[in-house]
């Protein structure tokens, strides 16, 4: 079981993520149907074509989402054969399950699609204080999508009926115990092995190709050795800072605005207070409140005879532990700060004046008046530089509204050109050459938006040299972009690549050589151990890899135990081959204190939801077989065409 899990591992995700769950846009719903066209059919399910045109759709919708949801991807990965074949497997599997729902007769009744609407976290923010959904905001929200509210709870209650065709399966996995004991024992098996890895890169000396093999060589892998598509293109940016320049202000504006906003200019006036603090909560019981109260006449008194001994007599009887330690300072403030009754009196006194005592929900206050930080109103000449910023600000934000939708308009009414937009707004067209989806970011400045690129390279963009709509790239940053001369992907000649060529030859014979190496020392030292020179001894097993490639974790654990020590091999593609000597196997223990052992009850479940996802597999494949699946075009990894996958 848990070598299937491993050797399938893409398979299993595929399932849990791909599989399960459904794909989903505005609050878990997708649907590619939107784009069905004719064209060229790349798949069959059930006798109905996905074309080639609803992939081409499909694969810009995912790039940008990828793009959007993670800024720093790497764009060739986006592009490469394996992410495009996975998103038409998903497509397919999208389309056959849906054909399943429906001939199985699966619906999803009121009751549940409100019970799934209720816990939706997007639809839940937009209930009112009482519960009931704003049905106005719902809405505009769907309206955001292209979607009513029929639409979207239409495709709800189909994406609904979609997951119960393979979710049954999974909740019905049943694994007896006395198995999951059988399998975590194997699980937790360690096994002493030796290692000795016979790497491509020592023998590229080795390799010496003729141009005649190069040559060769790129025939059989030209598509290998191609290029990305790219194009020149013009773009238009309008952002606040470019119109905050145009706002012109005249020293009238200013002063106007100076006299308007005097009060805020001024700020607030701060006063200096000490106080003396009888602490008595406001809920405390009468007798207590006024045993405080009287403690702090007694005080009042003994201070009116003596003003100066405030301070002193602050340090020993003020219960406010941050201010008595400074004769009761309470440094600067200003109005609110304090709370209502302190504060009222403390803005009455004079300075030097002493308080009557004052109650508070703290208890009792005799607050003194130190310093009162006269109000210093800036002039017109002093604050005319921070007063023209804002102004043109204020201005600029107003102005931009303006022009945004002036800008966003002309972009889309005179499409074939950027220059009208530019000449009306006084913006300059900038230029960009040779960029494609795969351009570093940093080549493509404003232009990184994933929105933007996936905009650019779009159909409608690349047919007919249009200007994408005005996207806003960032707040306050409008852009439009158009291609000016587009480079379709092509297959490079032998000339142009051939550095490329011999490098991919020598590394592709080289591991030739080192697995041919790897076999015929495997074969010795099984005949004459003792001539072997191998690493380290290490304790593997499928929780303790060592670091090494789990195939040579995988390999070791499948030599049969009774035939110890053995010898084995595999093949690491890229990295090489490894030659393996198994020389003990160590049982697993459930007394162990190890962390295999800890980790036990975590392994049962993994069990269980490996077991649940292979019986997904397998019921998706019963699927696949009875509703006639075929895939036209070719898998990366075979190379073929797939029926019945």
């Amino acid at each position: 079981m848990f070598d299937f899990v491993r050797q399938h591992n893409k398979i299993m995700q595929f399932l849990l993520i791909l599989l399960i769950f459904p794909s989903f846009v505005l609050f878990g719903i997708d649907g590619y149907n939107r784009f069905r066209e004719k064209g060229q059919a790349v798949a069959v399910v059930d006798g109905q074509d996905i074309t080639q045109s609803e992939w081409d759709n499909a694969l810009r919708v995912e790039t940008q989402k990828l793009r959007e949801s993670m800024p720093n991807i790497d764009a060739k990965w986006l592009d490469s054969p394996e992410v495009k074949y996975e998103i038409l497997e998903r497509m397919v599997r999208d389309r056959l399950l849906s054909t399943a729902s429906s001939k199985l007769y699966l619906s999803v009744s009121d009751q549940r699609l409100a019970q799934e609407l209720q816990q939706n976290p997007t639809i839940a923010s937009l209930r009112k204080p009482d519960g009931s959904l704003d049905i106005e905001r719902y809405k505009q929200l769907l309206a955001t999508q292209g979607m009513t509210p029929e639409s979207f709870e239409g495709r709800m209650r189909s994406d609904l009926a979609v997951q119960q065709v393979i979710t049954g399966v999974a909740r019905g996995s049943f694994i007896p115990t006395s198995l999951k004991n059988v399998a975590n024992s194997a699980f937790n098996e360690q096994r002493e092995i030796q290692v000795q890895l016979f790497k491509g890169e020592d023998f590229v000396k080795e390799v010496k190709p003729n141009d005649e093999q190069l040559s060769a060589f790129y025939k059989a892998h030209a598509s290998e050795f191609k290029s990305s598509e790219s194009a020149d293109v013009e773009y238009l940016v309008l952002d606040l800072p470019t119109v905050e320049k145009t706002v012109s202000v005249s020293d009238s504006d200013l002063k106007t605005y100076y006299e308007q906003n005097n009060a805020k200019l001024t700020g607030q006036e701060e006063r200096r207070a000490s106080h003396i603090l009888i602490a008595t909560p406001k809920d405390a019981p009468a007798p207590d409140r006024a045993k405080a109260k009287a403690k702090a006449q007694e005080l009042l008194a003994a201070i009116k005879k003596d003003p100066g001994s405030f301070a002193e007599l602050a340090k020993k009887n003020s219960q406010d532990p941050v201010s008595a330690a400074k004769g009761g300072d309470l440094d600067y403030f200003t109005r609110g700060a304090m709370v209502k009754p302190f504060e009222d009196a403390a803005f009455a006194l004079q300075k030097g004046q002493i308080s009557d005592v004052v109650e508070s929900d703290f208890g009792y206050h005799i607050i003194k008046l130190t310093e009162i930080k006269a109000l210093h109103t800036p002039s017109f000449e002093e604050m005319k530089p921070t007063l023209e910023a804002q102004v043109r600000k204020q201005g600029g934000q107003k102005k931009f509204a303006e022009a945004a939708e002036l800008f966003t308009n002309m972009v889309y009414e005179q499409s074939d050109s950027l220059k009208p937009a530019a000449e009306k707004l006084k913006l300059e067209v900038h230029s960009l050459s040779g960029i494609s989806p795969a351009s570093d970011p940093a080549q493509l400045g404003v232009l990184k938006n994933p929105k933007m690129i996936s905009a650019l390279f779009s159909k409608d963009s690349i047919d007919k040299k249009h200007n994408t709509e005005a996207l806003e790239l960032a707040p306050n940053i409008l852009a439009s972009a158009r291609i000016v001369k587009y480079t379709p992907a092509r297959i490079l000649s032998y000339d142009e690549v051939k550095d490329k060529v011999r490098t991919a030859y020598e590394r592709e014979n080289a591991l030739v050589l080192a697995k041919k190496a790897a076999m015929e020392k495997q074969a010795l030292w099984k005949e004459h151990g003792e001539s072997a020179h191998l690493g380290a001894s290490l304790l593997v097993s499928r929780l303790a890899s060592q670091k090494l490639a789990q195939a040579v974790v995988d390999a070791a654990l499948r030599v049969p135990a009774a035939t110890l020590p053995a010898w084995t091999g595999v093949d690491l593609g890229d990295q090489g081959y490894a030659v393996i000597e198994v020389t003990k196997v160590i049982p697993f223990s459930a007394e162990s204190t190890s962390t295999s052992a800890k980790s036990a009850p975590n392994q049962k479940d993994a069990l269980i939801q490996a077991t649940s996802a292979a019986e997904n597999l397998a019921y998706y494949n019963f699927l696949k077989s009875s509703y006639k699946v075929k895939i036209n075009v070719p898998s990366p990894q075979s190379g073929v065409a797939v029926g019945l996958r």
